[in-house]
């Protein structure tokens, strides 16, 4: 347990000074996670009442956090693939909608300035206490939007066979995010913004660093600029391998920090080698390690870890990924304990 200080994560993501001490960041946790972590079960709770929201932010305070991750999805209704007759009912397909221009058109597409609730993030800011702050943003980014309401295999063909359309998507999808990170910055409680969208996989990114450059980057772009408006740093958290892309991030599109990362692809080290006098990289710790390695292992895995990424102060403590439901909680409490010594 220590006392919130949402400035020392702060310093953190601007670089400027180090902090006194050693923060620690998560994207998300899952329910089951949380679940046992906090001996009720998250799933069955009521999340549209106050009371819920108030063990959600009792849960990060209680491992040590100087902040709470929190992001809403946009009302962006999708098939149920239950209901499929003609497509596949599985998969990155699962829930396509739009094919074509009619089909975009008859969307039921949101007003932009009312597709995200803002309820949780009040619910949630009544809840901090003193010196706490939320690292807030929209549930799944403009990528991921556009591969559920297009496909990713869709998506894929249409930016040759049908860019129009394609444009048409990210025009739409970028008014709703923009419009929604506008209203989420602003708030008081809200120290940083955020944003989740996974561009890749192993090896490379879905679609190309040029398509990216079109369609994507210019709205995180325009993410960025809003925190910076009212001094707040921007987070971006994509899985993947971006090394083709991370000049365009970072020099591009201005984001303050980068989340996830994974050791196959570029362990968070190399990565704090290569960009951490440029941008802040969050986490990075080995999900698997962290499940399978015995207390001795972590303790030493952090340590290590340490010594090259919290080096110059500019780094949070975390997982490369997610707390998800397969992750022992005493051995990332452990983690966590670690890390307070540090």
């Amino acid at each position: 347990m220590r006392t919130p200080d949402f400035e020392q994560f702060l310093r953190v993501l601007r670089r400027d000074t180090a902090p006194g001490h050693l923060p620690f960041y998560e994207h998300i946790a899952s329910p089951g996670f949380i679940s046992t972590r906090m001996g009720v079960d998250a799933r069955a709770l009521d999340w549209s009442g106050r009371d819920a929201w108030k063990l959600y932010v009792d849960f990060w305070m209680g491992m040590g956090f100087d902040e709470v991750p929190i992001e809403i999805p946009p009302a962006l209704p999708l098939q149920e693939h239950e209901n499929r007759t003609t497509q596949v009912s599985s998969g990155s397909e699962a829930h396509v909608v739009i094919r074509t221009p009619d089909e975009f058109e008859r969307y039921p597409w949101p007003e932009p300035g009312a597709a995200v609730s803002l309820y949780p993030f009040e619910y949630a800011a009544a809840c901090l206490p003193e010196g706490a702050k939320l690292v807030a943003g929209v549930c799944a980014g403009p990528y991921e939007w556009a591969t559920s309401l297009l496909g990713v295999e869709g998506l894929s063909t249409a930016v040759y066979e049908q860019p129009e359309l394609v444009r048409a998507v990210f025009d739409k999808l970028g008014e709703i995010h923009t419009r929604a990170l506008r209203q989420i910055a602003s708030l008081e409680a809200v120290g940083a913004c955020r944003q989740g969208d996974d561009l890749g996989f192993k090896t490379s990114t879905f679609l190309s660093p040029e398509h990216l450059r079109t369609y994507v980057f210019p709205i995180y772009t325009r993410m960025a600029q809003i925190a910076h408006a009212v001094n707040k740093p921007f987070i971006l958290h994509s899985c993947g391998n971006l090394a083709t892309v991370y000049d365009d991030l970072i020099d591009g599109c201005g984001i303050d920090a980068k989340h996830s990362f994974e050791d196959v692809i570029m362990p968070v080290t190399e990565f704090k080698r290569a960009y951490g006098s440029r941008v802040t990289p969050l986490g990075g710790l080995d999900v698997d390690f962290i499940c399978r390695a015995s207390e001795p292992e972590l303790r030493r895995y952090v340590r290590r870890v340490a010594e090259i990424c919290y080096a110059d102060g500019f780094w949070a403590l975390g997982t490369g990924n997610s707390l998800t439901d397969y992750m022992p909680v005493e051995n990332y409490l452990i983690v966590l304990d670690e890390g307070m010594k540090l």
